[in-house]
């Protein structure tokens, strides 16, 4: 057996296969002070702390609202009314289970899903979990950098290609924002989300859906296994919602919390982290609903059941509400998703990079590099086919997403459910449970849509 072998196989405290390096996004690690209570013991709930880890968990549900998102809920809401809000819900527990096991593995381990891959697995396994990540983050970028563009087209009335190319440039602002320091770049995310939640507030007021419809619109539906159409939608609407790259952001982006070392900080800093996700998430939901429902409400009642582009939904706003108003809040929405998904996918790309191969380059260079990727087939699509097509390509990103989520989601379920690795913290069988039968439903989702399209031709 060669060395390198033998150094594959030799087991190092924790039942890892490599001893913890450099975390990533070091420059960030354990920046966030926690101060105790005064006149508190640190036993139970304390408001002040809890604020203290208050971020991470709407960082995280900016990718369950990015412009992926917005393609195909507009496209599911405008093609089958409400019944498609089952799924945005499934989507939304789902995520919410995996999020929390991501602040697990933090917690427990002290890694990132990144660094556990490389540490967890031998390298002829962590390699291409590394390179499907990198295709997550392509795909995930390929919807922000049509989003943001389209934003700015509808706002400002850039050119679409032209926009598509000023994509680029926003590694400054998170540069920017990163040397204020990281509660400055959550703080501008939270208010971008105000943004985001004000603006569809309004517009659902103005379309004035039937809410008896979207109430039943959450209860499962039997057509989704029939008909390969919605099928592949609620693929996109999972593949939007439950994103690769948010996992492994997570279990980086809780460790810029200073947490202690001990058990009890430990717990304490995972009940925390554990209930700032699932707060944020569920706002997630209400956004990722009401685009659904501003569809249904807005295309689907008119009997315009064939709109999927941004720019087309955008442009039927006015004549279907009849407000002015309602197109200039669609556009604004869009282009904060836009900006607020290029943060976060940022800083997913240097988790993944600097987890899996430990390769630290400068983090304008790493942005640049894959803008640049995501660029050219999203200027492609839209100088060749024309801005009617742009609708197409966000769809299958997000499909492209589903089908890479298995390969995050199993080793997450694999390291949470080892003690060795985990210690006291590891996962409770039930969650565990919960989480194997997420994975095995994707699968099979993802399974029955690729038979589909074998099979229609």
């Amino acid at each position: 057996m060669s060395n390198t072998q033998t150094e594959e196989l030799k087991t190092v405290e924790g039942g890892w296969l490599r001893e913890r390096r450099t975390p990533s996004l070091s420059d960030v690690y354990r920046s966030v002070k926690l101060e105790k209570d005064v006149g508190t013991d640190g036993a139970g709930l304390s408001f002040r702390r809890f604020f203290a880890f208050v971020g991470p968990g709407f960082l995280i549900a900016v990718g369950y609202m990015d412009p992926g998102n917005w393609a195909t809920s507009i496209a599911g809401g405008s093609k089958f009314g409400y019944a498609l809000l089952f799924v945005v819900m499934l989507s939304n527990i789902m995520a919410i289970v995996l999020q929390a096991l991501c602040a697990r593995l933090a917690v427990a381990s002290g890694r990132d899903l990144a660094q556990a891959c490389r540490d967890g697995y031998p390298r002829w396994m962590a390699w291409p979990l590394w390179l499907f990540a990198e295709v997550a983050i392509i795909a995930t970028d390929v919807a922000e950098v049509i989003g943001t563009a389209i934003g700015l087209q509808l706002l400002f009335g850039i050119p679409l290609t032209i926009g598509i190319i000023l994509t680029a440039l926003d590694v400054f602002l998170v540069l920017l924002l990163q040397r204020l320091g990281f509660r400055y770049l959550e703080s501008f995310v939270i208010s971008l989300l105000a943004v985001i939640a004000v603006s569809f507030a309004i517009q659902i007021a103005l379309a004035k859906p039937v809410w008896s419809n979207v109430l039943l619109g959450f209860a499962p539906n039997a057509d989704l296994l029939r008909n390969p159409d919605m099928l592949y939608l609620a693929l996109g609407i999972i593949g939007a919602t439950v994103m690769p790259h948010n996992l492994y952001l997570h279990s980086a982006i809780v460790q810029t919390r200073a947490w202690g070392k001990t058990d009890a900080d430990k717990r304490e800093a995972l009940t925390y982290a554990t209930i700032d996700s699932t707060a944020a998430l569920m706002f997630a939901l209400l956004i990722n609903a009401s685009i659904l429902i501003l569809a249904a409400a807005a295309y689907n009642a008119a009997g315009r059941t064939d709109v999927a582009e941004l720019a087309d939904a955008h442009a039927l706003l006015t004549p279907l509400l009849g407000s002015a108003i309602a197109p200039t809040l669609f556009g604004l929405a869009l282009l904060a998703c836009g900006l607020n998904s290029t943060v976060t996918a940022t800083l997913a790309g240097q988790v993944v990079m600097e987890g899996f191969i430990d390769l630290r380059i400068a983090p304008w260079m790493r942005r640049l590099v894959t803008r640049a990727i995501a660029i050219i087939p999203a200027a492609g699509v839209t100088i060749w086919y024309g801005p009617q097509d742009t609708a197409k390509l966000l769809v299958f990103s997000q499909v492209i997403l589903s089908l890479q989520l298995p390969f995050a989601i199993i080793p997450l379920l694999q390291f949470t459910a080892n003690k060795r690795k985990m210690g006291n913290l590891v996962a409770p069988r039930l969650l565990s449970f919960a989480a194997a039968l997420i994975a095995l439903l994707i699968i099979a989702l993802n399974t029955k849509m690729l038979f589909d399209i074998v099979r229609g031709g």
